[in-house]
């Protein structure tokens, strides 16, 4: 390593205070030199942080109970603690302690400790790696993609394979320096692919199971995205997004009239190219609804409900919702939705009631069941979140009995666990039609004067109706 400049003297004295220095200063290769000074001191202070992490995971190991290290400072796992110490991500701190791990050996002359696993040990075709992060020639990050990418020997791979990734281990650090960190990843799966073609399927099976998408609403109302995909789902998707947004990202330039005309269009899009993306993929599940929603998504094709007083959508003014969602939407917006064909208008009268199919039939109907999800926003039971999705329809005054019409008025949601406390614990659902309410009754076991509950909707367009009745 070239000597250290005079700026960077202090940086490795954590006693004394460090004046970062004026770097504007700098020549072209000094300031180069400096970057490169900088980078390995870096690599080396991270080897030490990584030795460091695996020994903290090493005093809070499982076996330890709550006399772990970890585990007595209140973090649940190892790599929690780590990243609280270290200030830097969830997934930097399981990636110090990972790679730590590749670089913990025995102290020369000492027996190994029985307690401990090395993972080295596990995988010598590491060795080469676990030698150049201690030498500061190997960032964390690339020792890690390699570990993973080279993955592990087991009963059914191939005879040699350790010794064929101990090679391929040192054609990737040869390579590394050239690499992105993506393409070293990507060079290093391939190698394992190479090295060991009936684990491919494997491979890809595990990686397929592995794939999830979860929809996470936020307080502010707009909902996050968060998933994995699989290697075959992201070529599909990941295409559609190129195809969508590829001329803003200097992609091809058309020669066909249409699609020229299309780039060009996209071009003077005030979307950026992110909200391009979501837009694109919004559409795709429309369309793919309305072609075949019952190939796709099971028994019924995507319906967005929009939900809407009467008088709102009538004068134009208040707002709306869509169900699911708890962020009112505009009557604009609503008027848009009734007009499209992938949307159910719910719109409330000045009753807040609906439908009645009289005693011919004993469930409800798929639209009654859409008015009554409009009207109750979810499962009516007090302090239950259970969304119209999760939810069943009781009749409170019973089927069985003359007065159990089969109507929107006596049908009320009840998630599942409600629903069968209702029915098999005593509890008993009332409406009170002159407030236009309901409520749930405990048993004499909960409450010996049964006192009813009241159970509001949590209906947003319902709430507006009430709002504009009593206005």
């Amino acid at each position: 390593m070239p000597p250290l400049t005079d700026p960077y003297a202090a940086l490795g004295d954590v006693s004394v205070p460090f004046a970062s220095p004026e770097v504007s200063a700098l020549a072209d290769q000094a300031l180069m030199q400096a970057q490169r000074t900088l980078a390995e001191i870096r690599r080396r202070t991270d080897a030490e942080a990584a030795r460091v992490a695996a020994e903290i995971a090493h005093r809070s190991r499982p076996d330890l109970g709550y006399e772990g290290l970890a585990q007595k400072l209140g973090a649940r796992t190892p790599e929690i603690l780590v990243q609280r110490l270290t200030e830097t991500s969830a997934g930097e701190a399981r990636s110090l302690v990972r790679v730590g791990r590749i670089l913990e050996t025995a102290d020369a002359g000492a027996a190994p400790d029985p307690a401990r696993r090395y993972a080295v040990d596990d995988a010598p075709w590491l060795r080469a790696v676990a030698a150049a992060i201690r030498g500061g020639r190997l960032s964390i990050e690339r020792a890690d993609v390699i570990r993973a990418g080279l993955g592990e020997v087991d009963e059914d791979s191939p005879a040699g394979l350790a010794d064929a990734l101990a090679e391929a281990a040192q054609t990737l650090l040869r390579e590394s320096p050239g690499l992105t960190l993506e393409r070293l990843a990507s060079r290093a799966r391939r190698l394992r692919a190479d090295l060991d073609a009936a684990g491919v399927a494997e491979h890809e099976r595990r990686l397929r199971e592995r794939r999830y998408l979860h929809l996470i609403p936020q307080a502010d109302g707009m909902t996050r995205i968060s998933g994995l995909l699989d290697p075959e789902s992201a070529a599909l998707v990941t295409s559609a997004f190129d195809a969508a947004t590829s001329p803003r990202r200097n992609g091809p330039r058309f020669v066909d009239p249409i699609e020229q005309a299309r780039a060009e269009e996209l071009d003077g899009d005030e979307r950026t190219i992110e909200q391009i993306a979501v837009d694109a993929f919004v559409e795709l599940i429309r369309i793919g609804g309305q072609a075949d929603g019952t190939k796709v998504l099971g028994t019924r094709r995507p319906a967005v409900r929009v939900l809407v007083a009467a008088p709102d959508l009538a004068d134009g003014m208040g707002h709306g919702t869509l169900e699911g969602q708890s962020e009112p939407v505009s009557i604009d917006t609503v008027r848009r939705h009734i007009c499209d064909a992938g949307a159910v208008p719910i719109v409330f009268d000045s009753s807040g009631q609906g439908m009645d199919l009289g005693r011919t039939v004993r469930l409800h109907t798929t639209a009654q069941r859409a008015v009554i999800a409009a009207r109750d926003g979810g499962c009516i039971f007090p302090r239950c979140d259970r969304p119209p999705a999760w939810c069943e329809v009781h009749h409170p005054d019973e089927w069985e009995r003359d007065t159990g019409r089969t109507s929107v008025e006596n049908g009320v949601l009840l998630c599942r666990h409600h629903h069968m406390l209702v029915h098999n614990e005593g509890w008993k659902v009332t409406h009170d039609r002159a407030a236009g309410g309901y409520a749930v009754v405990p048993p004499a076991s909960v409450d010996a004067a049964r006192r009813p509950v009241p159970a509001p909707s949590r209906s947003e367009a319902l709430r507006r109706l009430q709002l504009r009745r009593a206005g």
